[in-house]
């Protein structure tokens, strides 16, 4: 199964920007994955193509019109794929997300553009919201483009080294710990010691604490999430440990 990816646009020219180059342009000339784009303003109405109107109810800037965006939707043949408009409103992505999204055959994107998208038109067509996180862009072309950048490095055959997907920072809940390589002295600075020592279990354990302390300075959220409580946390007595004796 090829994943297809349809982005909708007032600037279909921007894609695929970024996406054709490295890894994942790469495994767009080798088709591991498509990539197809819809022009909103050839769904305008009237002579000027017009996209959008002012706000009901009044207020600054201009909202995209639910019968264009409608039409430009219904243009595309869905085959299973969920459609996506990227919104500030939405939750954010989340590594988790586009792991199942990549799993999937593909996505529909929707770049906003002005205010926002009529709300009728969300609803009528099931779109999901979905934010890259707490802040605005000028258009969702930008968070397009990130979003199938995350999905496509996950597809069999884009990366050249599977591995180091699972060694990243999310995939344990945790965040990335760091890295290093030659030269062994830098400025003075020398690689951590014990990942130039060969001995590998005391490497996982390095990094595996080293991601604990860097997800719990920088995302105490994430480090509360990635820990399962104790017993007593949980204030659950001990289980029992069934290679203590008992007594009679």
């Amino acid at each position: 199964m090829t994943f297809r990816a349809t982005c909708i646009s007032l600037f279909p020219e921007a894609f695929p920007g970024v996406l054709g180059f490295s890894i994942i342009g790469a495994a767009l000339e080798r088709g591991l994955w498509t990539l197809d784009t819809v022009d909103i303003r050839a769904f305008g109405v009237g002579r000027r193509r017009t996209v959008d109107d002012t706000p009901a109810g009044g207020g600054a800037g201009l909202v995209m019109r639910a019968d264009v965006a409608a039409a430009a939707l219904d243009s595309v043949e869905a085959e299973g794929r969920p459609l996506i408009y990227l919104s500030p409103r939405g939750p954010p992505l989340t590594q988790a997300r586009v792991h199942r999204l990549a799993a999937g055959p593909g996505v529909i994107l929707l770049c906003g553009r002005f205010e926002g998208l009529d709300e009728r038109v969300i609803e009528a067509r099931g779109l999901e919201e979905v934010s890259l996180g707490d802040f605005v862009l000028a258009g969702g072309e930008i968070a397009a483009l990130a979003l199938l950048e995350a999905c496509i490095r996950l597809l069999p055959g884009v990366a050249g080294n599977a591995l180091s997907l699972e060694e990243e920072s999310f995939q344990a809940g945790l965040l990335e710990h760091p890295h290093y390589t030659r030269p062994h002295i830098w400025e003075g600075r020398e690689i951590p010691a014990v990942l130039v020592s060969g001995d590998h279990e005391k490497v996982r354990r390095w990094r595996r604490n080293q991601a604990e302390e860097l997800t719990k300075a920088r995302r105490p959220d994430l480090y509360a999430a990635s820990r399962a409580p104790s017993d007593e946390e949980r204030g659950e007595p001990p289980a029992p440990d069934p290679t203590r004796a008992r007594k009679t």
